[in-house]
């Protein structure tokens, strides 16, 4: 029965008719019409209301609540407009989710009509049911109260679906008490806390006009796609959103003919889907390509300011979902939903700026005389190396174990990497002062047709968790689910701190009558004598690296979550977020508990899961082809034929093991008395996940003996190969 389903799953996907591509609309035609951008509010606001939101958002300015009612009359008008009937205000839990709750724009009158009202106060503040939010010991069950407040820094917009149209407003999540239950309250905390110390770095380096610091991010988004049929059929996939059984197909991904290939047609239609959709809503998708991985694909938008670019992502991966399930597939953003071969990350290019110095991470094209990007690259130097770890606990999640340490993501040990030319100036300024900087030279490829191009001063390396890339750093660790507000909090946070440190640094030097650029080579120095150790440009796989990188110099290694999140309890990591002004102790901690109850929850997810599949389904079509093939062994017996035995023999010798470790496994978890969070993770890390690996050691063996008409999960090779 279970072949048979397979058999359908594959004839349905085969036979599937093509969807016709949509003619795709000219992208001016398409831009930001579903967002309530600020050329619509000008259009439809009074001239000093206008003037006033805008100061808020480009600015920074505190918001005048008394312009909220027009904003909010203008607001609803619009999206009415469009056909939205409903209103919601959206918000980021700490579950690398998105929540929303809608409320009609209906008012009923007191002569039983009803009007359309949408009113200042509603816009500005809502009151979700808080009660089944993950909180970290915030509040007690019982109390219930939560808060939602507007973002005015973070476009309003309407999503439409199939079912109808909602205006939606993004916000802050906080208590009754007034602690931060959200990503966001702490990104804007640090967003602010990093424009402080870089103004005022900025300002002692001479500049007089200095424009609000922002950071930015672009984050390249990969995924998989499966077809629905085969998803539908695999519990694993539904449930945990990976395979925890399977034997890798004869192909895989080593002859390399994935990687940037032709996009499969119907990829690309639900990708031109994806895009429209992305467009209207102004997000800036950019890059689309096939990844290493059969199946695997990836999205990548152009940089925005942090907050509006985190608010996007989180939009990307629900437009990658529900498109998907429209085009008939399953979008997987696990880290590693297929053993074996490629996972998934999400690389988040992070960089900081403003509207009168630029990208203050642009070197320039003499970066040992750039004093204002040396001192902003330092500041990140100090700050990777301090605070390292907490970069690591940031990314730690249960699935992103999978992926972190492999030969084809970053290790789990922070690094950093400048390139050829910037470790070269770096290393020039703790030896003295910097010099010279390499040139970028120019590749000249031989052929006379073809141009003659420059090339950049430094290699990439692919195998460093956090590298500079030209004008930015891209945090190549963070999982392909997570949100990108954690990561962007803790960049944020270490940058303020080091800028806090080294204006500081400056004004002592420059108290004892030091020039200012002897002042900042000073600084410098010792930025590069004290962390320079985290500054690595070779090949961070290597054993050697990994060695050298805790012995010599002394970088934790992380491996896994268990080992991981315990940082945010650590008390330089609550003393940081506490004296930056981005989370309080409290509110840390509860971070803490929150993503530690995560873990655990998702290793008993897929151990219950293991146990389940392994004995209602992989057992009994064992079994079964077991008995059809002693029977056949019996048949040939009778007329004098000895065969099949070895091969019966294999297979029971796989089973009993198995059953075995499904035993062992059911039984370890009965085990609760946990001292605390930290000794449950650990558990769950060294004992259940070995476990559920030696379960699957013994049924992946038994998929390669066991006829296929027998076997009753989707194979990675329809997974990955039917399209």
């Amino acid at each position: 029965m279970t072949h048979e389903l397979r058999v359908q799953a594959v004839s349905q996907v085969t036979d599937r008719k093509p969807q016709p591509p949509k003619m795709p609309q000219r992208l001016e035609a398409l831009w930001a019409t579903d967002v309530f951008t600020l050329s619509k509010m000008q259009a439809s606001l009074p001239k000093e209301v206008f003037k006033s939101i805008k100061n808020t958002i480009q600015t920074g300015g505190k918001i005048d609540v008394s312009v909220a009612g027009a904003v909010a009359a203008a607001m609803k008008d619009w999206a009415t407009s469009k056909g939205a009937l409903y209103y919601a205000h959206v918000f980021y839990p700490m579950t690398n989710a998105t929540a929303e709750k809608h409320d009609g724009f209906i008012s009923v009158q007191g002569d039983g009509t009803v009007i359309t009202e949408f009113t200042g106060k509603v816009l500005v503040q809502g009151e979700p049911d808080g009660s089944s939010f993950p909180n970290g010991g915030l509040r007690s069950t019982f109390e219930a109260r939560g808060y939602t407040a507007w973002d005015v820094t973070s476009p309003a917009y309407v999503m439409e679906t199939d079912n109808g149209v909602t205006l939606c407003i993004p916000t802050v999540f906080i208590s009754w008490t007034g602690v931060a239950l959200d990503k966001k309250t702490p990104l804007l905390r640090s967003n602010a806390a990093m424009n402080k110390a870089a103004t005022r770095v900025l300002k002692l380096l001479g500049h007089t006009d200095v424009a609000p610091v922002n950071s930015s991010c672009g984050a390249e988004q990969e995924y998989f796609l499966v077809d629905a049929h085969f998803a539908h059929s695999r519990p694993d996939l539904l449930l945990a959103g990976r395979t925890l059984f399977g034997k890798p197909p004869a192909k895989g991904q080593q002859f390399d003919d994935h990687y940037f290939g032709a996009i499969p047609d119907r990829v690309q239609v639900f990708m031109q889907d994806v895009e429209e959709k992305m467009y209207k809503l102004g997000i800036p998708a950019k890059t689309r390509h096939n990844e290493v991985a059969p199946g695997q694909f990836e999205i990548a938008p152009f940089f925005e300011a942090a907050n509006v670019a985190s608010d996007h992502q989180q939009l990307t991966m629900t437009i990658l979902k529900s498109t998907a399930k429209k085009h008939g597939f399953a979008c997987l953003l696990h880290e590693k939903p297929f053993a074996g071969i490629n996972g998934s990350g999400k690389h988040v290019n992070w960089s900081v700026g403003n509207a009168t110095q630029g990208n203050l991470l642009d070197p320039g094209d003499t970066p040992h005389a750039n004093m204002q990007f040396l001192l902003f690259c330092g500041a990140v130097i100090r700050g990777l190396h301090k605070y390292g770890p907490l970069l690591r606990a940031v990314v730690a999640t249960a699935s992103n174990d999978h992926r972190l340490g492999a030969n084809e993501a970053p290790p789990a040990i922070i690094s950093m990497y400048l390139g050829t030319q910037l470790e070269q100036v770096f290393n020039q300024i703790s030896q003295g002062q910097p010099t010279s900087s390499a040139h970028a030279g120019v590749m000249e490829l031989g052929v006379d047709t073809l141009p003659i191009f420059p090339k950049d001063p430094g290699d990439r390396n692919r195998t460093s968790p956090f590298a500079f890339t030209g004008n930015r750093f891209e945090f190549r660790a963070v999982g392909s689910g997570q949100s990108v507000s954690g990561p962007l909090v803790a960049m944020n946070t270490i940058l303020a701190d080091s800028l806090t440190w080294i204006g500081d640094a400056l004004e002592n030097e420059m108290a004892k009558g030091t020039e200012l650029n002897a002042a900042v080579h000073t600084v410098l120095k010792e930025v590069m004598d004290k962390h320079g150790a985290v500054v690595f440009g070779g090949n961070g796989y290597c054993e050697e690296w990994h060695k050298m990188a805790v012995e010599e110099r002394g970088l934790p290694n992380l491996r896994t979550t268990a080992d991981a999140l315990p940082v945010l309890k650590a008390d330089y990591i609550e003393e940081l977020f506490e004296r930056v002004g981005v989370l309080t102790p409290v509110e840390l901690e509860s971070r803490f508990d929150v993503y530690a109850e995560q873990y655990i929850l998702a290793i008993e997810v897929e151990a219950k899961l293991v146990v389940s599949i392994a004995k209602t389904m992989i057992y009994p079509a064992a079994m079964r082809y077991l008995s059809e093939l002693s029977t056949a062994i019996a048949n040939a017996k009778a007329i004098g034929i000895e065969m099949g035995k070895e091969s019966a023999e294999k297979v029971a010798a796989l089973i009993q093991p198995m059953l075995d470790n499904v035993s062992k496994l059911s039984e370890a978890m009965t085990k609760h008395d946990f001292a605390a969070p930290e000794e449950h993770m650990q558990y769950s890390a060294q004992i259940i996940r070995p476990l559920m690996d030696k379960v699957r050691e013994y049924a992946d063996a038994l998929e390669s003996e066991v006829a296929d008409d027998f076997w009753p999960l989707p194979t990675y090779q329809e997974m990955l190969f039917v399209k």
